[in-house]
């Protein structure tokens, strides 16, 4: 696939797509004349970066992450803790989140009740 082609497919500006070339997130992307040719397991390192930010890893955590995939000795152990580590954080995001939802829908029907009462 071509820049533009993934691009429009996975909602990726193709600036970022050529950001993410050059500080390594993405490795060796084939070239035809000079043109970008994405291969299968570009799409799949794409789908991984993007699954990635949505949880909050920041770039600079997700190329340490895939570093880690080079180091044999620990490397797995230390992607487990950031795993561990970005889904307690995610955790507390959800709870505070409810939280904000619960004091929304409260409001809600605090102002409900004041219009239906005014109605009456």
């Amino acid at each position: 696939m071509k820049i533009g082609e993934v691009s429009k497919e996975l909602g990726i500006p193709s600036a970022t797509l050529r950001y993410y070339e050059q500080i390594g997130l993405l490795e060796d992307i084939k070239k035809e004349h000079g043109i970008r040719e994405y291969q299968e397991e570009d799409i799949e390192r794409l789908n991984f970066i993007i699954c990635m930010k949505k949880a909050g890893f920041k770039l600079e955590d997700i190329i340490k992450f895939l570093e880690l995939i080079h180091d044999k000795k620990t490397g797995e152990e230390k992607r487990l803790e950031m795993l561990l580590n970005q889904k307690e954080i995610l955790l507390q995001e959800m709870k505070e989140k409810e939280e904000t939802l619960s004091f929304l829908n409260y409001k809600i029907d605090l102002y409900k009740n004041k219009i239906k009462e005014k109605s009456n």
